[in-house]
């Protein structure tokens, strides 16, 4: 069993790679201007990470058969979808997506 002492220090370790994993990127940013090339690259990286985890909840996964569809989370994609296309507001269109599950699940 671990002491708690290696508990405590791991602890301190993971938050302190996390936290620089974090802030060194928009320190270093400050310094240096990145190519419009890379900049329109890095623009399409939120979109992807929001479509991926879309994916990823819009289908349940069964060992050893085809996915199938879930079908709260297609129906409260409906209005997180349009909202994200009117407003393009991120937080907007995750308040929108939660709100909708819930009162979803609730219903059923």
């Amino acid at each position: 069993m671990p002491s708690t002492k290696f508990v405590f220090w791991t602890l301190i370790a993971c938050g302190l790679v996390t936290w620089l994993s974090r802030i060194l990127p928009f320190v270093l940013l400050k310094k240096f201007n990145l190519p419009a090339k890379v900049v329109e690259f890095l623009s399409f990286v939120p979109i992807t990470i929001m479509a991926a985890l879309w994916f990823e909840n819009l289908f349940k996964q069964n060992l050893g058969h085809l996915p199938i569809i879930d079908y709260a989370n297609l129906i409260a994609s409906i209005p997180t979808v349009l909202t994200a296309i009117l407003t393009k507001r991120l937080l907007l269109i995750v308040i929108v997506g939660i709100i909708s599950l819930a009162l979803i699940r609730l219903a059923i």
